[in-house]
């Protein structure tokens, strides 16, 4: 009767968000002495405190395609924060600035860590989220973001990596994660070395963790961005099907993770 129950509200929350009139917002807010912009989006037709998403964006910083997947989770029913890992809303097109920018974060897993935790603080002090139901997902940048949020021990129901970076240099850490964990990954994305998915499986399992891994034949690296392919950077591009699909793969892996 529970699970039937729980099925009856995901379905109300998705028929609802499909009429919904999403309410979003710019919050400011801040990582000791960096100040910075995120941004918040949520159905306020609804009442009832609902499951929160922090959504962390690719290398290219917090821009259109981040904040348009935290309107998609709002539709849902979730209330979503893209949060900002560079600062003041920062966004670039140039590949060089972007790998500069991720850079300084995949070099100091701390800083990675602590500056997502800020975001999760945020989220998790709005008055529309259950505090108790919280889930963590990342892009490619945000996908490896995402995975260190869940290592760092941080109270997640659950964590979604899409085309994101798998390794870490603590994979022992693996012990800290608290909620499941679920990986979207092109099957032709020559970013990660078949070396390092074998290493994240392991650590996985040496860890114990809930995991599942999702592969998506003839997609290669941000197969989920429309935009991928401008940049002009080899073995990335857009895949519509593997797109369609990861995103209901993270909406079955959220019925899940925040059923009650």
């Amino acid at each position: 009767m529970k699970a039937i129950l729980g099925g009856l509200l995901m379905a109300a929350l998705v028929a609802t968000g499909a009429e919904a009139a999403v309410h979003t917002e710019k919050v400011a807010y801040r990582h000791g002495t960096v100040e910075l912009t995120g941004f918040l989006a949520y159905d306020d037709a609804l009442t009832a405190k609902r499951p929160g998403v922090v959504v962390v964006h690719e290398w290219w910083g917090l821009n259109d395609f981040a904040k348009g997947r935290a309107e998609e989770l709002a539709r849902l029913g979730y209330v979503a924060f893209a949060v900002d890992m560079y600062g003041s809303g920062k966004v670039t097109s140039d590949a060089k600035e972007a790998g500069q920018l991720a850079g300084a974060f995949r070099s100091d897993r701390g800083l990675m860590r602590s500056r997502a935790a800020a975001g999760l603080d945020v989220l998790r002090g709005r008055t529309q989220v259950d505090p108790t139901r919280l889930a963590a997902i990342g892009y490619c940048f945000g996908g490896t973001v995402a995975l260190e949020m869940a290592r760092s021990g941080a109270d997640l129901k659950g964590v979604a990596s899409f085309h994101g970076g798998l390794a870490t240099p603590n994979p022992a850490d693996a012990r800290n994660i608290r909620g499941k964990v679920l990986v979207l990954h092109g099957a032709d994305d020559s970013f990660e070395s078949p070396a390092e998915i074998a290493a994240f499986q392991e650590e996985m399992r040496q860890g114990g963790v809930d995991w599942q891994m999702n592969y998506y034949g003839g997609a290669v690296h941000s197969f989920t961005n429309p935009d991928a392919g401008k940049a002009g950077i080899k073995g990335v591009a857009y895949n519509g099907a593997a797109d369609r699909r990861s995103w209901q793969a993270l909406q079955d892996f959220f019925a899940e993770i925040f059923r009650k």
